[in-house]
């Protein structure tokens, strides 16, 4: 099934709708969440009654105006299909369920075998980033771009962490990084991480894995705002999970390098259906 431009207008249309619906609910149990009770659902892996009150509004409407839609949110799961949307309710939940204003929702369309838009927003910072795949992306309605960065030694990386890779290879691409001369963060919102790689707040954003809901946005985001990134549809990330690599060119490599995750080579960087990969020369 092949998506026309003018089915693609309307659900970016709807994105627009979404994200500001959804970062209404987001501050107001932001607002409520101070002293609240905090479940888990694994090692450091919080839960929240905010996560579920946003992905279920988010899945409501989508079904209500698109119910030939698939859904794939990370609290409630589901199928993918054809066409999707992929959502995270809360990224960073851990930040919020400690008050920490560091986090956000992020909502990416999937369709004929690419990302086709991606949203993410800051509800604290009222930041709404939008991405249309070939038509650029935005913050708060102005155009982005990756950082010029060239220097390592004036870059600033984040490196995410995930208890699904073992610690010792986190560990490893975080000294070699030092070792290159650039500063390494980490914020604990891999979304906003990816973001703020796009509006060239940061110069790269690194995981050994992540889930398609936390990253999918992102990564249009980056590609779209002149970026590179590595692969993740083509391993298997939509439903699996992959290794998550998005940086400015002019220092990709060296957070390739450190990682080990392979950059996409060729001016489509988000293709999962048999795109030929290799690490960038």
């Amino acid at each position: 099934m092949t998506i026309g431009d003018e089915a693609l207008a309307r659900r970016e249309a709807l994105l627009a709708e979404l994200v500001c619906e959804a970062a209404e609910l987001a501050r107001a149990g932001f607002a409520r969440q101070t002293g609240q009770s905090v479940s888990m659902k694994g090692p450091q892996d919080y839960l929240t009654e905010t996560d579920g009150q946003v992905e279920n509004h988010v899945r409501a409407r989508i079904a209500d105006v698109f119910p030939e839609d698939g859904f794939l949110g990370e609290e409630g799961g589901g199928e993918p299909g054809v066409q999707a949307w992929v959502v995270d309710p809360i990224d960073g939940t851990a930040n919020f369920a400690r008050a920490i204003p560091h986090f956000c929702v992020a909502i990416a369309f999937v369709a004929n075998g690419e990302v086709q838009l991606g949203a993410i927003v800051n509800p604290v910072l009222d930041e709404v980033y939008l991405a249309r795949r070939g038509r650029g992306a935005s913050l708060n309605g102005k155009p982005i771009r990756v950082s010029a960065t060239t220097d390592i030694a004036a870059t600033s990386f984040e490196m995410g962490w995930s208890n699904r890779r073992p610690l010792a290879r986190y560990i490893s691409a975080v000294n070699a990084l030092f070792e290159a001369g650039s500063n390494v963060r980490r914020g604990a919102c891999g979304a906003l991480g990816l973001a703020y790689v796009a509006d060239g707040r940061s110069d790269g954003y690194a995981e050994l894995h992540m889930n398609s809901w936390d990253c999918l946005a992102g990564l249009l985001l980056v590609h779209e705002a002149g970026g590179v990134t590595g692969p993740f549809l083509s391993l298997g990330g939509l439903t699996e999970g992959a290794p998550v690599l998005a940086a400015a060119p002019g220092v990709a490599n060296t957070l390739s390098d450190a990682t080990g995750i392979p950059l996409l080579s060729g001016p489509d960087l988000l293709v999962p259906a048999d795109e030929e990969h290799r690490r960038t020369a």
